[in-house]
């Protein structure tokens, strides 16, 4: 059996796909909301801050609902609850020296990670299609 090339046809197609492909790959992938709930829960147990840690056990419960087959499902609700994290993380104001900090880092990395997740998940549950048991 001959090995896939790596090489594609036409050069703009494959790689297109390429990119679709790994963003869907991403949002049907139940470790990215694991690890940005990981993430917020570092961030605000120490001081405690009740609201910011309520998205914890939902992006934990999408990563459950992956696990268990409603990949569609949960890639909606990590887009929606990480988009919702991102809103409510960028409201609050930092200062420039703080950005650089180990703090800054992990909140930093937290944004970045609600930012893709928000777009993996979001395509994933547009053009994803749900499994029938049968």
């Amino acid at each position: 059996m001959p090995m896939p090339s790596s090489t594609p046809a036409t050069p703009g197609a494959k790689a297109e796909q390429g990119v679709m492909q790994y963003v869907h790959t991403w949002g049907a992938n139940p470790l990215p909301p694991a690890l940005t709930a990981t993430l917020i829960a570092a961030q605000h147990v120490r001081p405690l801050q009740p609201l910011p840690l309520l998205f914890s056990p939902i992006l934990l419960f999408s990563s459950y609902l992956n696990i268990n087959g409603y990949k569609k499902d949960s890639a909606g609700l990590t887009s929606a609850w990480s988009a919702a994290y991102l809103v409510l993380a960028r409201r609050r104001k930092q200062a420039f020296g703080s950005k650089f900090g180990v703090r800054g880092l992990v909140r930093g990395g937290t944004l970045g990670l609600c930012a893709v997740n928000a777009v993996g998940g979001g395509l994933t549950y547009a053009f994803g299609a749900r499994e029938e048991k049968v």
